[in-house]
């Protein structure tokens, strides 16, 4: 057995278990949580034989009768106006159905921007859509063609003749610093935070680090490319995407195109990869209008330099931190501070100080973000956005405070753990950052760590270790709606629009359901992405599958009251009610009389039903609001640099994780090592090469763009605390993006204990260490 293997299965035992009642206060307010039988088990993804077998179908592997094909062209200035436009030679081309540009363009408004608390608000950009000849930014789509197939309409594109008016750009950030924004807030927290006076305890203190930090900017690279195949069936609208807003992509649509609710169905079952970006962006809205103008269903994908054209990524960052500490090591300032790239069109700020205002106790505090007008392609979310830099900017300041006072970066960083939410003040509904170090540290291996830099070596090879926290709130979003319908085979099919990207959602979502209804698993069929289905909120934000399961809750409860009231005087669960039963053994039995005991079959039988069918909202409730809740993250890597030619290879990484209960370990373990594998591009590999001269991405393809390949990747260990957090549907919380926050310092600080420089530059290259 692997020490991955391992691992895992050692640290699953506070999950496979029942919950101490003593971690609850009050004991446990889930009566599921003391008889649950899938949920925490190592279960296999269900849509695992449809992927490997072919039979998933994806938005570019949708057949439909008369399909047509669509490619774009993309301005190559930053800032200017089309003076000369010559689509004949297009649209003389063989195969061409439609040339469309914005002489010919339907008139639409803008779409609406994306809002964490409205449904039908999910745009990255307020800009017009191919209205007019005005050019914003470098890649802004300039035309579109229709052809017969994709070849030829790729062929007509290059024949369109455009002549441009240049204007001079605003593409330098050092340049536009000076005239930054201060926003009010930063999504829905308040940007500036002042408490004490930072920057005087700052120069009183025995101890302090006061350092610049910079990040580059990143580009999303879905193994999917995102596409878009849609068809108007008289005024109704059906968009087949890949997308991770389903239903509030069905809901703007509608909107734009003005049409009702009902009219616009997007369809979404798989999705390969989203991280973030795979939101409603230009292509969909431009394809929707070539569809309706040719009559015929399109298909729009955009190619792999597209995606670098027209979808947003990572902002580049200049980030601030600035630590004190007294003799006993107590923070006594904490400042945060820096610049990122926010166009006043769009819509996602790189929310970089939010994590670290969880992380540290001080006396003091100064936060503060000011967003940077570049004329690019809006940015927009990606896995752990903000919290992933951030950490890397206050997780390096700690180390560096750490080595200039002599002492363990661990002990440091747990001295100034809060037992409460240091900014706003709540109680955390579950906290045990102390036990995930502890634990983490002892598997590890931290005892070998040494505190001189260059201590150890192996040849040309200099060995370092290092550590870092991570921190990503639990959002909580506007609850789903989930319907369930239970059929008369004591079969259970869950319904909800949401979305399944390759985490698991369907799979732990069938476990919860079964362990709720007391069913087999195999009992259990999940169907999602289809905004036809009761609605969710944008998978994103690590909000999802808690937001699903209390949706579930939920439904199972009002399903509950539906089989009481549909089992009558004849059965043996007469005269109790919905508080005196429960769902168990494949039926209802009562809960001081298990012997009354009726099974689904059995009831729906006697009421002459096929099925029955509920469906109900898991709104958090605002008691929840009350407290912090937080996932937290260890990391500890374990590295060589080669002092000739200067290259890092990554030898071990361990992520020990406070995430509350851990639904499914299989699935789980996978998330957590994905995002650890994303921070590891954070750190050595990943920038976003962009020519301030031009205002355009340079290196526009996975072969100038380096993500991690498999030798890249190390041995990956996880582990997690299992414990529950109480005020969360099943104890759990998110997990889908606290994997990345923390890694890339962690990397970093290992660098500095293997060679004594301290990169404060992401990523970390060669050529920063020689």
């Amino acid at each position: 057995m692997s020490r991955v293997q391992n691992v895992v299965i050692g640290s699953v035992r506070t999950v496979l278990g029942w919950v101490p009642a003593q971690w609850l206060p009050g004991g446990s307010p889930d009566p599921l949580i003391d008889r649950r039988a899938a949920i925490g088990r190592q279960a296999s993804r269900l849509d695992g034989p449809v992927k490997v077998t072919g039979q998933a179908r994806f938005a570019a592997e949708v057949a439909m009768e008369g399909l047509s094909y669509a490619t774009l062209v993309h301005s190559p200035v930053t800032r200017g106006r089309i003076t000369r436009l010559d689509t004949s030679a297009a649209e003389a081309a063989a195969g061409v159905i439609l040339v469309m540009t914005y002489r010919n363009m339907p008139r639409i408004g803008s779409v609406p921007l994306i809002s964490m608390t409205d449904l039908t608000a999910v745009g990255n950009s307020s800009l017009p859509i191919l209205q007019d000849a005005e050019i914003r930014y470098n890649g802004q789509v300039v035309a579109l063609v229709v052809a017969e197939t994709q070849e030829q309409a790729d062929h007509a594109a290059s024949l369109i003749a455009i002549d441009y008016a240049v204007d001079a750009g605003n593409t330098r950030f050092e340049a536009a610093k000076a005239t930054a924004r201060t926003p009010a807030s930063i999504l829905i927290e308040k940007n500036h935070v002042s408490i004490g006076n930072a920057e005087r305890a700052l120069g009183k203190a025995p101890h302090r680090t006061d350092n610049v930090y910079r990040t580059p900017g990143h580009n999303h690279n879905a193994i999917e490319l995102h596409v878009v195949t849609v068809a108007w069936e008289d005024e109704s609208l059906i968009v087949h995407d890949t997308t991770q807003m389903v239903a509030p992509s069905a809901n703007a649509l509608a909107k734009l195109f003005g049409l009702k609710k009902g009219q616009v169905r997007v369809l979404s079952p798989f999705v390969g990869g989203g991280f973030g970006g795979k939101g409603l962006w230009d292509h969909h809205v431009v394809a929707i209008a070539a569809a309706r103008l040719v009559g015929r269903p399109l298909r729009l994908m955009l190619s792999r330099e597209g995606v670098y054209r027209i979808i947003g990524g990572r902002t580049p960052s200049e980030q601030r931190v600035a630590i004190s500490a007294d003799a006993q090591g107590n923070f006594t300032a904490f400042v945060h501070s820096g610049y990122s790239v926010m166009p006043p069109y769009g819509a996602c700020p790189e929310q970089y100080t939010l994590g670290s205002r969880a992380l540290y106790s001080a006396k003091s505090y100064e936060i503060l973000q000011q967003h940077v007008d570049l004329d690019i392609v809006p940015n927009t979310f990606m896995r752990a956005p903000g919290e992933a830099i951030g950490s890397f900017a206050v997780e390096s300041a700690v180390d560096e405070l750490a080595h200039a006072m002599g002492t363990d970066p661990i002990a440091l960083r747990l001295r100034n753990t809060p037992d409460r939410h240091p900014i706003s003040g709540a109680p955390f509904s579950q906290h045990a950052l102390h036990q995930a170090y502890t634990d983490g540290a002892a598997r590890f291996g931290w005892d070998q760590w040494q505190a001189e830099p260059g201590a150890r070596s192996e040849g040309e090879w200099r060995i370092g270790m290092g550590c870092a926290t991570g921190s990503f709130p639990y959002v909580r979003m506007p609850g789903a709606s989930v319907r369930l319908t239970l059929r008369s085979d004591g079969s259970v099919t869950v319904s909800c629009s949401a979305q399944e990207m390759g985490m698991g959602t369907a799979t732990v979502q069938a476990q919860h359901t079964a362990d709720r209804l007391g069913l087999p698993l195999e009992a259990i069929t999940v169907e999602m992405g289809d905004s036809a289905l009761p609605a969710a909120p944008m998978a994103g934000g690590s909000a999802q599958t808690v937001s699903m399961a209390g949706a579930v809750v939920a439904a199972s409860e009002k399903l509950l009251g539906e089989l009481l009231r549909l089992a009558g005087n004849d059965s043996p669960l007469a005269g109790l009610r919905a508080g005196e039963v429960r769902l168990i053994d494949e039926g209802v039995a009562g809960i001081e009389e298990p012997a009354r005991h009726e099974s689904y079959r059995s009831i729906l039988a006697r009421a002459g039903r096929d099925s029955l069918s509920v469906t109900a909202s898991g709104t958090p409730p605002l008691e929840m609001m009350k407290f912090a809740m937080h996932s937290s993250s260890a990391i500890f890597c374990e590295l060589r640099v080669s002092a000739v030619t200067g290259e890092i290879r990554v030898d071990r990484l361990l992520g020990s994780f406070d995430c509350g209960t851990i639904l499914n370990p299989k699935t789980a373990a996978s998330q957590f090592r994905g995002g650890m594998i994303m921070g590891l591009g954070l750190a050595l590999t990943e920038e976003t090469l962009f020519d301030e001269r031009s205002g355009r991405i340079m290196n526009a393809s996975l072969a100038d763009y380096h993500i991690p390949a498999h030798l890249d990747v190390p041995e990956i260990e996880v582990m997690w605390t299992g414990i529950p957090d109480p005020r969360s549907p099943l104890g759990a919380r998110g997990i889908g993006e606290i994997g990345i926050t923390g890694v890339a310092a962690a990397v970093a600080n290992a660098v500095f204990n293997a060679t004594g420089k301290r990169i404060r530059e992401l990523p970390i290259t060669l050529d920063k260490l020689l």
